[in-house]
């Protein structure tokens, strides 16, 4: 019987060991502390909890980390000593590394250069609490050896998830990092009730500016008009479950960043992303100006209804 390793006892790592356990799959979610996953095993999932690393990853033929993007590296220096050479090791976070720009695969093969071959990452319109209800998505795994891609599919593919691979990996990571940054801004306008007109205009410019930087950076232009892209653009910038959204939404509504993100219990990947893309761009020399007018929203006191003005000039030029 396979064996999973779930790191982090996010709402999306509980339900993807939900998911690989109704596969038949044996799995063991990696928890901060010993009351922490004596909590989630009264919870009566089909898998178990433990804060014990060397028991939830071993034998383990799949390790997951799902993690806040800017916790990845913590906790891959945490497991990485308890990883055999045959692990795939598969990343479930969508951001970039706030200090350094990477994504998250290029965090992983730092810290575990050993299993270069063995990773893999998950993206896609995954809004986790309709995951856990059992409603239909998909979803797409990218590995540089698509063969790995394959053999986590296998494990955690579904009927109601249905999963596609492909070798993109760049395309994949930077579409599920970057739409994050334009939910942002279809949320403000949301926040400042502009319409859907406005919204929708926002949204189709601003994923060209995704797509060029994609490019710019090595990805493959068919993945942003995929799941892991256009797909994921749509879910993060509608759903009232979308925490970027919402950030957006609540800024627009005149409550700062810094309140927002002490009233949620979720983190909203978007803020961080926004910050490194800010700094990649500028060490890289690359344009990305929507991405640049949501950066000073956030960080340079610009007010959000100064979003469209901002937005239309960036377009005349």
């Amino acid at each position: 019987m396979p064996k999973a390793a779930i790191i982090g006892s996010t709402t999306w790592g509980n339900t993807l060991g939900t998911l690989l356990s109704n596969n038949g799959v044996t799995v063991t979610l990696w928890a901060r502390s010993e009351d922490e996953a004596e909590q989630l095993n009264q919870q009566k999932h089909d898998y178990a909890s433990t804060s014990d690393i060397a028991q939830a990853t071993a034998g383990a033929d799949l390790v997951i980390v799902a993690v806040p993007s800017q916790k990845l590296r913590k906790n891959v220096t945490q497991i990485k000593h308890h990883l055999n050479n045959r692990t795939i090791l598969m990343s479930a976070a969508k951001g970039l590394e706030m200090d350094s720009g990477k994504r998250m695969s290029e965090v992983m093969e730092e810290e575990v250069p050993s299993l270069k071959k063995q990773l893999c990452v998950l993206s896609g319109p995954n809004l986790a609490k309709e995951i856990a209800q059992e409603l239909p998505a998909a979803s797409i795994i990218a590995a540089q050896d698509i063969t790995i891609a394959q053999k986590a599919r296998d494990l955690l593919q579904s009927p109601k998830f249905i999963i596609f691979t492909t070798d993109d990996v760049v395309g994949v990571e930077l579409g599920g990092a970057l739409k994050n940054i334009i939910a942002l801004g279809a949320g403000m306008i949301d926040g400042l009730e502009l319409g859907d007109n406005a919204k929708a205009a926002f949204v189709a410019l601003s994923w060209n500016e995704v797509v060029s930087l994609g490019l710019a950076l090595g990805s493959k232009k068919d993945t942003f008009y995929g799941v892991a892209g256009l797909g994921d653009l749509i879910a993060t910038c509608v759903s009232t479950l979308s925490r970027n959204h919402y950030v957006g939404y609540q800024l627009a509504q005149g409550h700062s960043l810094a309140e927002i993100s002490a009233s949620m219990p979720h983190v909203a990947e978007g803020v961080a992303t926004t910050i490194a893309v800010h700094q990649l761009t500028k060490k890289l020399s690359l344009e990305a100006p929507i991405a640049g007018i949501i950066y000073d929203i956030l960080f340079q006191n610009k007010p959000p209804t100064e979003l469209i003005a901002s937005f239309s000039e960036v377009i005349k030029n």
